[in-house]
């Protein structure tokens, strides 16, 4: 199912006192002066998707304030979205005076964060995942759970619910007044959805990876991935869900004593890793170069941006590249805008200059973002 915006609507948020943009569906690149809010633009399209968007901003900071001391103003976005045969109308934003709290609407009637889900499904890549192989094991989850996401959209109630448990069960223990009733019952909550969001990422890395190896003719390197916590490999060995569920269950309550002495839980899915290797130079991503980081970041969100694109009961994922084109040579940046283009996927690049994107005139829209003011340039049919 083609899925794809149509128009775009900002009103208060980030640095937009308002905007608009026609796109019919059109994939665009965004250039402007750093500061212009191009970024902000994508952040906004990546909240039509459950969850705190690209910058995992909580919804009180990104209303628009008229100075620094000033309180946030209530947001809004809205999207006419193309989903196959049906175009609607997908609006998100705070109400004033209650500036943490998101509203979703969808052609008006008012619906949870997750029913955008059937709609829209945003990919990511920002600079902040720059350091992806180089910072910490929670960062790679969180880029892998978001691939996750996309193609298995109640990936991100169950990750949700066992985070909130999670926080709730080690705040107990440290405060040293739980209940072992009221533990236990937390504890199967996590071990319920922890065993759900363990099966999932296996599944997709065993799909992923498959995608991966299938991929000739591109000049973006392959990789090999493992996910390294305990409870993804038993998942990848063909563990059930009971099976599963009754070991995390079993070795949350044998571990309270430990996890309440060490301040933090140090046993479940929180804890695992993506592992990603070089395929052709067999070395952790980590030990390649900055350039070739970002080409496997690129290939891991192509490989599940192009499986997902042949289904055809579900929306295809809206790609959202932030400064990506100016770490890629030539080379790379051309296969990039044609790969993107062969998949019938609409995809928002930013950069600083409007050179980075000279082949994609008559392609895909051109705008110039200049202090949260945006001018269609290059208006592709």
């Amino acid at each position: 199912m083609r899925s794809a915006l149509n128009h775009l609507s900002l009103h208060e948020f980030r640095s937009y006192v308002q905007a608009e943009l026609a796109l019919k569906g059109r994939s665009a690149f965004l250039f402007g002066p750093n500061g212009a809010g191009k970024t902000n633009l994508l952040e906004a399209i990546s909240l039509f998707s459950p969850g705190r968007g690209l910058r995992g901003a909580s919804f009180a900071e990104i209303g628009r304030k008229d100075g620094a001391d000033a309180p946030a103003q209530a947001w809004s976005i809205s999207a006419r979205a193309a989903a196959g045969d049906l175009e609607l109308t997908i609006g998100s934003g705070s109400e004033l005076g209650q500036p943490g709290r998101r509203l979703v609407r969808i052609d008006g009637e008012a619906t949870a964060p997750g029913a955008m889900a059937k709609w829209i499904r945003p990919i990511w890549i920002t600079p902040a995942q720059d350091r992806l192989f180089l910072d910490g094991a929670a960062d790679r989850r969180r880029f892998f759970d978001r691939l996750v996401f996309a193609g298995e959209p109640g990936h991100a109630r169950a990750v949700g619910a066992y985070d909130r448990a999670l926080r709730e069960r080690i705040r107990l223990l440290i405060e040293g007044e739980a209940d072992g009733a009221w533990l236990s019952a937390l504890e199967a909550r996590m071990a319920k959805s922890g065993a759900e969001a363990a099966r999932t990422r296996a599944a997709t890395l065993k799909v992923l990876q498959k995608e991966i190896d299938g991929r000739e003719g591109t000049p973006f390197p392959k990789a090999v991935l493992a996910l390294t916590g305990a409870w993804e490999r038993l998942a990848g060995e063909g563990a059930g869900a009971e099976a599963i569920e009754t070991r995390l269950a079993a070795a949350l309550a044998g571990s309270r004593a430990r996890d309440a002495a060490a301040g933090r839980t140090l046993e479940g899915p929180h804890r695992g890793d993506l592992e990603v290797r070089h395929a052709l130079r067999r070395t952790p991503a980590g030990e390649c170069s900055t350039g070739e980081q970002k080409a496997l970041i690129l290939n891991l969100a192509l490989a599940q941006a192009a499986r997902l694109s042949r289904a055809k009961s579900e929306p295809n994922p809206i790609l959202l590249l932030d400064e990506v084109a100016a770490h890629l040579d030539p080379l790379r940046r051309a296969a990039l805008f044609d790969e993107i283009d062969a998949l019938s996927l609409q995809a928002f690049l930013t950069g600083t200059e409007e050179a980075l994107f000279e082949s994609l005139r008559g392609r895909w829209m051109g705008v110039n973002v200049v202090a949260s003011q945006l001018t269609v340039t290059e208006d592709s049919t």
